[in-house]
């Protein structure tokens, strides 16, 4: 039997969700649910599956096994607690939840409840990083010397003005950080290591009536000792496409959207022509760099592909909630850098004061 799946939010997000799950193996799609009825209906007629108004409704459904979480990102603990007690395994997108305390409630709902629990970061998934993961611990970077990571996209102030949530310390928790870059915020830490330190800048520049930041900036020191820069905009014309970089005393590589870009290394190994023939064809789309809508579902599949293979094999999912945490806890001491002007040391003690 597939493992039943049911959407919390029927809003843009869900429908990756909705193409994912149709081309995972041993799964299937069974509800939905939202606040607006007509949003779940409409998503349900769609991809062919139950609807429901409430939260309880769809959990009370025997056929769902598993949760996904689709609300708005201050909104994510609320279902996924509820969904931890009903006995559900629980996938959230991204942000896990906007502040410590809430990522830690629903952490601790699934340990005690005993189901599996994943966010939602899919660029780990890319082949390309993996590619870079694996060069890391083979060392091939000698000492890791800088590890950099480049959103600059761009959003209209209709894209702010179109959910009364977008762009509020409350739903939103953050702006170009917390919202479009945290994908690159994980994939950086993931292969750089820890964060020891950082010390950043923020500001609202290119919109009105939001409450966070448009763009920022932000040092970081990592606990190996390299040093590293995240830069994230939303107002930044036309939007370009997310870029990470590493460097090391033995190597050199960059990602740009899911394409290795630069592949530089003083020890050659066979893999590396096969590489830059690759790099040599290949070219990303726009991925979300203008329009949040224009990206793929494909690494949403990959994901959830290994969220049901934990499930059924009764493993822990490749990215838990504490991997999920770890990005949102370095994008508040990010917030608490510019809101203080200090260096703010990681981990937080508690969840900074931001508004």
């Amino acid at each position: 039997m597939p493992i039943g799946f049911g959407i919390v939010g029927a809003g843009m997000i869900s429908r990756f969700h909705a193409r994912a799950l149709a081309e995972v193996r041993g799964a299937k799609l069974v509800a939905c649910c939202d606040s607006a009825p007509e949003r779940a209906a409409s998503l349900a007629r769609e991809f062919q599956c139950a609807a429901y108004s409430s939260v309880e409704a769809l959990l009370a459904d025997p056929a769902v096994d598993a949760v996904t979480i689709a609300t708005p990102s201050g909104a994510h603990m609320e279902p996924a607690v509820a969904a931890a007690r009903a006995g559900k395994h629980v996938i959230v997108e991204k942000p896990l939840e906007i502040t410590l305390k809430r990522c830690d409630q629903i952490i601790a709902a699934c340990d005690k409840a005993g189901v599996k629990l994943s966010a939602i970061f899919p660029s780990r998934f890319h082949d390309s990083s993996k590619l870079m993961k694996q060069a890391v611990d083979q060392q091939r970077f000698g000492r890791l010397a800088l590890g950099d990571a480049y959103v600059k996209w761009y959003r209209t102030q209709q894209y702010y003005d179109s959910g009364a949530w977008r762009g509020t310390w409350a739903l939103d928790g953050g702006g170009a950080l917390m919202n479009q870059a945290i994908h690159t915020v994980d994939l950086l830490v993931w292969l750089m290591g820890p964060v020891a330190e950082v010390q950043a800048y923020t500001a609202t520049l290119a919109h009105e009536r939001i409450e966070v930041e448009d763009v920022a900036t932000a040092t970081l020191k990592f606990e190996n000792g390299a040093l590293g820069v995240i830069e994230a905009a939303t107002a930044a014309y036309p939007g370009y496409l997310k870029r990470i970089e590493l460097h090391g005393s033995e190597g050199s590589a960059a990602l740009e959207e899911e394409d290795v870009k630069t592949w530089d290394f003083a020890k050659k190994n066979r893999g590396d022509a096969a590489v830059r023939r690759q790099m040599a064809t290949s070219k990303s789309t726009g991925g979300g760099a203008a329009d949040p809508a224009a990206i793929g579902h494909h690494g949403h599949r990959l994901q959830l592909q290994d969220f049901v293979d934990a499930i059924r094999k009764d493993r822990a999912p490749a990215i838990d909630g504490r991997e999920g945490r770890r990005s949102v806890e370095i994008i508040l001491a990010i917030y608490q850098s510019a809101k203080t002007g200090k260096r703010v040391p990681l981990p937080l003690k508690s969840d900074p004061k931001l508004k």
